[in-house]
């Protein structure tokens, strides 16, 4: 397969830091889209792969799976996009297209697996795909999102990642006007969760162990704050979220939320990969019809209306703009949870 060389950011061993790396893209098919990448959000993921946390990182190691740019050109068979069209990636590239899951528009549940934007097996090239870490992306239309013109392109990037994670658990468990929906923890999903459930009119709490963190809540939308260590305030709320969307990303007691769960209640954990200690009480499930329940990012299609759900509401994430060259820096920051609250890159750098 024809193919061309780009400038990217990358890292070749766990241990190293990123650099600026050449990778090769392939030459557009009749059913590709190439974007030009202006903007890439740092994900959690991003890090966790870099450095091989989870096992199975494939090197070199090109990040990124949060992608808005424009795009540059397309081939003969695309219908639904142009050159020029402000367009993003998300954290899929390609999927079987045929089993059950991708049939119903969920690609995140293809029983295939699908191929993530980088760490996935490459169809076309061979080895593994490359992130958004980089100058340029090449992407079946299919898996192409389209970005309302009216959202800052920039802050609109980790909606791709941060945004659909957040927004899948609320459209699956029907949070409409007078939901009662809980967040805990207030960080790049937590500030997106809190934002989307509050425009579709649900009643938003955050729980939160720092109470610094109280009117930075406020201000993002929620109505309440709930310190998570403090027993009276925890009593004062049993019984009351329909849902609960849990973004911490380290093993913590989930025992306290679920008792705060209304009668048939669920709590979705979103963030945390990896069993649970301490155990989970199953008493107060049993006794009120409570779930404790997982997703993981979203579909195309349900990606899409986020994103159109987002223009029409004009959310995006609050992000700190970094270059790339200053990433190795904004990956230890985020190691201390030093952003408010997800950093972008503004892809220009990669130029200098």
């Amino acid at each position: 397969m024809n193919k061309f060389q780009v400038k990217a950011f990358g890292t070749e061993a766990s241990d190293a830091p990123l650099k600026q790396l050449t990778i090769d893209r392939r030459e557009v098919n009749s059913d590709d889209v190439e974007i030009d990448i202006l903007y890439c959000g740092v994900c959690h993921s991003d890090l966790h792969t870099a450095r091989n946390d989870w096992g199975g990182s494939a090197y070199p190691v090109v990040p990124g799976h949060e992608i808005v740019g424009r795009i540059s050109r397309v081939g003969a068979a695309v219908t639904k996009f142009k050159v020029g069209d402000l367009a993003a990636v998300g954290c899929i590239v390609d999927s079987c297209r045929e089993c059950a899951s991708c049939k119903e528009d969920l690609e995140q549940y293809c029983f295939s697996g699908f191929t993530g934007t980088y760490n996935g097996a490459d169809k076309h090239l061979g080895g593994h795909t490359f992130g958004g870490y980089s100058e340029k992306v090449v992407v079946k239309e299919h898996f192409v999102l389209r970005v309302p013109e009216n959202l800052d392109a920039a802050a609109a990037a980790p909606l791709l990642c941060a945004g659909v994670t957040t927004w899948s658990p609320l459209r699956h468990w029907d949070v409409k006007e007078g939901s009662k929906v809980a967040v805990v923890g207030l960080g790049g999903l937590g500030h997106m969760a809190i934002k989307l459930a509050k425009a579709l009119g649900a009643e938003v709490t955050l729980f939160s162990r720092t109470p610094s963190k109280t009117q930075d809540a406020l201000d993002l939308g929620a109505h309440h704050v709930v310190i998570s260590t403090d027993e009276s305030e925890m009593q004062a709320v049993r019984g009351k979220f329909d849902l609960i969307i849990d973004t911490v990303p380290y093993v913590h007691d989930i025992n306290p939320y679920v008792s705060t769960l209304a009668i048939s209640g669920t709590i979705v954990l979103v963030g945390y990969l990896g069993p649970l200690d301490p155990f989970l009480n199953t008493v107060p499930m049993i006794l009120g019809r409570k779930s404790v329940a997982g997703s993981v990012i979203g579909g195309i299609a349900e990606t899409q209306e986020m994103l159109d759900f987002c223009g029409k509401h004009n959310i995006v994430s609050e992000i700190e703009l970094i270059k790339i060259q200053d990433i190795n820096e904004a990956y230890d920051r985020m190691l201390k949870s030093d952003v408010r609250y997800r950093f972008v890159i503004d892809m220009a750098s990669l130029k200098a």
